[in-house]
């Protein structure tokens, strides 16, 4: 019995992804653990990015709050999903990471849940971001992988953990994305 209320959870969420129509539509919870969709960011380029706080790529918070800052009026959102599966280098709580992420780098982009991009508890929005039918399809090699999306829902680009999220190859591909109707 301890073994199905275990998996029951796991099971519930992969029947609503299969019922999802695109990212939009992928259940998740934000960093305060209310249950969400990506739905509110329809329409917006997004910048999907998995977290961590103690790495040596944390970093590179100040530069998607920079992207988020400089770029969110045209239509740019960056979303910040914490996980602890490289080096276990996010071993906080949801509210130690969101104080963290507020008090260390001013952060004001959305944060979610804490979850996992690889593995057999791959999180479905991972599933659709980098399983076998994404045009970047592969695991995730570590923390700040970032992911680009068009205001269509459609995966743009994907960007490995030294990859700053201020370079020019970031930044052209934003604009681009942005400038696409």
């Amino acid at each position: 019995m301890r073994i199905l209320l275990r998996f029951a959870p796991l099971f519930l969420l992969s029947l609503m992804t299969a019922h999802a129509q695109s990212l939009y539509d992928i259940a998740v919870k934000d960093i305060d653990g209310r249950a969400a969709t990506l739905a509110p960011f329809k329409g917006r380029v997004l910048l999907i990015v998995n977290v961590a706080s103690e790495c040596g790529y944390t970093p590179q918070y100040a530069g998607l709050q920079a992207a988020f800052g400089k770029y969110q009026a045209k239509g740019l959102t960056v979303l910040g999903f914490p996980c602890n599966q490289f080096g276990e280098q996010e071993p906080g709580t949801n509210a130690e990471i969101k104080k963290f992420c507020s008090t260390t780098f001013h952060v004001t982009f959305p944060l979610f849940d804490k979850i996992e991009v690889n593995g057999a508890n791959r999180h479905p929005l991972y599933v659709a971001l980098a399983g076998r039918d994404s045009p970047f399809a592969g695991d995730i090699g570590w923390n700040f992988t970032k992911f680009l999306v068009g205001r269509d829902g459609k995966i743009l680009k994907r960007f490995d953990s030294a990859v700053e999220p201020d370079s020019a190859e970031v930044t052209r591909a934003i604009e681009a994305a942005l400038a696409a109707k």
